[in-house]
């Protein structure tokens, strides 16, 4: 299971990276578009899309988090992976349905951002989701 949703937010990201170019593109349309190019199993593309819906719904409550807590960055000039990885785990910790626990949510945000993000980006990442947590 845990490998399943490993894939569901990596899958995830990638569509949130490709929304920050196409800002008004439909979320689903672009969900279409991946499920086209990657195979997964069912249960990967319906964690896929509630992530997907769940950040959609939530995104200016999840961009005011993470703004908050960080201090020396604004949301434009965080890298754009960092960015989305963080709005996954923000919504998983604190707006999901069954909320994951802060420190599972950290770690596969961090674990993500190794694969995706610079060499930077775990401490980034894992700095500013543990200020959200602690809020």
């Amino acid at each position: 299971m845990s490998g399943a949703r490993r894939l569901s937010r990596e899958l995830a990201l990638q569509v949130l990276f490709q929304r920050e170019f196409a800002p008004s593109a439909d979320i689903n349309s672009n969900l279409n578009a991946f499920r086209e190019s990657f195979a997964a199993s069912d249960e990967v593309w319906d964690y896929t899309r509630e992530l997907l819906a769940g950040v959609d719904q939530n995104f200016k409550e999840i961009d005011a988090l993470i703004q908050k807590s960080s201090a020396h960055w604004s949301l434009p000039r965080m890298a754009l992976v960092d960015r989305n990885i963080m709005r996954i785990a923000v919504f998983e910790a604190k707006f999901a349905a069954e909320p994951l626990p802060p420190a599972v949510a950290i770690n596969e945000a961090v674990e993500i951002s190794k694969k995706f993000g610079t060499n930077d980006s775990p401490a980034f990442v894992n700095g500013i989701l543990d200020q959200i947590v602690k809020q």
